[in-house]
């Protein structure tokens, strides 16, 4: 896929993202080095960090491997990055975990380990981090939220309750942040092309006696693009909400769903 914004897009922000181990947000670091960017990137995988820092080509991206379930790993986070690179004028919130099962079959460790990464930790680091943001009176935030934080589907309450908390927190957070000059948005795909995404489908297949290969099939199925979202088009809707360009676009959850969901 060409890269659809040019060099200077992002000169002189420096971004946070987390999750960057993940799919989605190995893809945003390296598109927003490309963009001109500054970048922080956490995750706990420390080899697939240096692999992205690697192919970053190194001076323009920081590493950080840490556990955001941890309170003193998101202050030192924080103070890591500021200490690099400067104020934080981007945080890109991409770190989460899929899985669950059926009510009925959820376990405390689900419910609790969901919903402490998929949302606790996003906000209490977004709270660090927005305390530069708002002195500066400077800065854009995008939550990595999901169809799924949008609308319930079977066998997945776990994780689309923490995904409809990320998008309403986004919402009721947009509100107090525009205040001070710093954009909150979330962005809500379908099906990505990640190894989490591809997790998500065998585990259905599972739940129905099915294939992975019969699974992906009706899931590509359901879309009416015919297919699934790439971690590059996510990666540049991220880039887009960064960017001036999105100056007057607060509040919303950007969908990337293939036209499976319009409202």
């Amino acid at each position: 896929m060409n890269f659809p914004f040019h060099e200077g897009t992002l000169e002189g922000q420096h971004i946070l993202i987390t999750g960057a181990t993940g799919g989605i947000g190995y893809e945003a670091a390296k598109a927003a080095v490309e963009a001109g960017a500054r970048v922080t990137v956490t995750g706990r995988n420390e080899e697939k960090l240096k692999r992205l820092k690697d192919e970053c080509g190194g001076d323009r991206i920081h590493v950080v491997t840490a556990d955001l379930t941890l309170r003193e790993a998101r202050t030192e986070l924080a103070d890591s990055a500021a200490g690099t690179f400067g104020p934080v004028t981007g945080l890109v919130n991409s770190a989460g975990i899929g899985g669950g099962d059926t009510v009925e079959n959820l376990s405390d460790e689900d419910l609790r380990s969901i919903m402490e990464l998929n949302y606790f930790s996003l906000v209490a680091l977004t709270q660090i981090v927005y305390e530069g943001m708002k002195k500066e009176r400077n800065g854009a935030i995008v939550n990595i939220s999901s169809l799924s934080g949008l609308r319930g589907t079977h066998g997945n309450a776990a994780y689309s309750a923490s995904k409809f908390a990320v998008t309403g927190f986004t919402q009721a957070f947009a509100l107090e942040a525009i205040e001070h000059g710093v954009r909150v948005n979330a962005i809500c795909p379908s099906y990505v092309d990640t190894e989490m995404g591809r997790n998500a489908i065998k585990s259905k297949g599972e739940r129905h006696g099915r294939s992975y290969e019969e699974q992906l099939e009706l899931a590509k199925e359901s879309i009416p693009s015919g297919r699934l979202t790439s971690p590059e088009e996510v990666a540049n809707t991220i880039i887009f909400l960064l960017s001036d360009a999105a100056r007057n676009i607060v509040g919303e959850s950007v969908k990337i769903s293939g036209g499976s969901v319009m409202r």
